[in-house]
């Protein structure tokens, strides 16, 4: 049988070995070591602008068969490429070379990708200042730069 620790150092060598064991936790050693805001090209931001590079077309994974319409975009604060989804029918029409967008988490588990789009994490929310949502119902008309 262990025997319990005892006199003074018994609270020092529990609060040693517990500091010790929390790095064998994965998600202690990320929170600690910030990687998740390393790893992330919005440094930890919620949403982030940037400039259309290119309109793409993304094919949806297995059983699905579409083509999703996503856009290239490079991020204003740090240079960094990421492909980022365009919610919403019609709203490729929207998006022009060169356009300032801001662009937010889509809400995947965890950070990651969401649904049948593989490698895709964002999506559009603004264009040139304007709201997506409602440019595609009509509520208002695109700016022109």
């Amino acid at each position: 049988m262990g025997h319990k620790p005892s006199g003074l150092n018994a609270g020092k060598k529990l609060k040693a070995r517990r500091k010790q064991s929390r790095w064998l936790n994965k998600w202690y050693k990320r929170r600690v070591l910030h990687l998740k805001e390393k790893a992330d090209p919005l440094e930890g931001a919620s949403q982030a602008r940037g400039l259309v590079l290119e309109k793409v077309q993304i094919e949806a994974k297995q059983p699905n068969s579409a083509m999703r319409k996503c856009a290239r975009i490079q991020l204003i604060k740090n240079g960094r490429q990421v492909t980022v989804f365009l919610p919403g029918d019609g709203a490729t029409k929207m998006v022009d070379e060169h356009d300032e967008v801001i662009i937010e988490c889509i809400g995947g588990r965890q950070g990651k990708t969401k649904g049948d789009l593989s490698g895709i994490r964002w999506q559009v929310i603004k264009v040139n200042d304007q709201s997506l949502d409602a440019l595609l119902k009509g509520r208002i008309e695109k700016a022109r730069k």
